[in-house]
């Protein structure tokens, strides 16, 4: 294990605490409504959306880079109905089969893929024609001045958090790797730095 991942990993839990009390938890337990069937999660984390899955949920196969988060997670705060298993692995390369799940979940984890395009193509690829991918992310600001900071700080950020970028433009990407908007509502995440503010939520389809 890393130096990266484990200050990766404490900074995230220190940093989520006060954005989650402010509203980031309302916004997962809306966003994870639309969740079906057998559900991949891409970058548990620590496992903040466990408790927030519905009844609808049977299984769900949670993937992530980073065993110092793993260790962190509550298997019995998943409120599913089905098993959980976690993996060790990449959203770029997933072990998972062609067309073998529901619903896919992202939250706050396209930020530090290795390479957003190939992430999102292999959540084209293991996601049922008719699934879901559900997603909540911080991206970047459409302020010029805004934009311009994080240009500047995001090479010393993305070293310090393992691997995070507060400049990608993740709404872009999802609609160049294939997928139409069901919905997509962009909100300043609360209680987060300025430069970490701009966010967008949704659910996405095959086109």
């Amino acid at each position: 294990m890393s130096l990266r991942q484990k200050l990766g990993a404490a900074l995230y839990d220190a940093m989520m605490k006060k954005p989650e009390r402010a509203g980031l938890r309302s916004w997962r337990r809306e966003l994870l409504e639309h969740a079906r069937g057998d559900v991949l999660e891409i970058g548990i984390g620590s496992g903040a959306n466990l408790p927030h899955y519905p009844d609808e949920v049977g299984r769900l196969i949670a993937v992530d880079p980073n065993p110092e988060m793993i260790r962190r997670i509550d298997i019995d705060s998943f409120a599913g109905q089905g098993p959980v298993e976690i993996v060790e692995g990449y959203a770029h390369q997933l072990p998972l089969a062609d067309d073998c799940v529901d619903t896919v979940v992202s939250t706050l984890v396209l930020c530090s893929v290795r390479d957003i395009a190939e992430a999102l193509a292999e959540i084209r690829r293991v996601m049922s024609p008719k699934g879901r991918f559900l997603f909540l992310e911080h991206v970047a600001s459409h302020k010029p001045k805004v934009r311009r900071w994080q240009d500047r700080i995001d090479p010393l950020w993305h070293w310090c958090t393992g691997d995070c970028h507060m400049n990608r433009q993740t709404r872009e990407a999802i609609e160049e790797a294939g997928f139409c908007f069901e919905t997509l509502q962009r909100e300043p995440m609360p209680k987060t730095p300025s430069l970490l503010r701009p966010a967008i939520r949704g659910v996405a389809v095959p086109c």
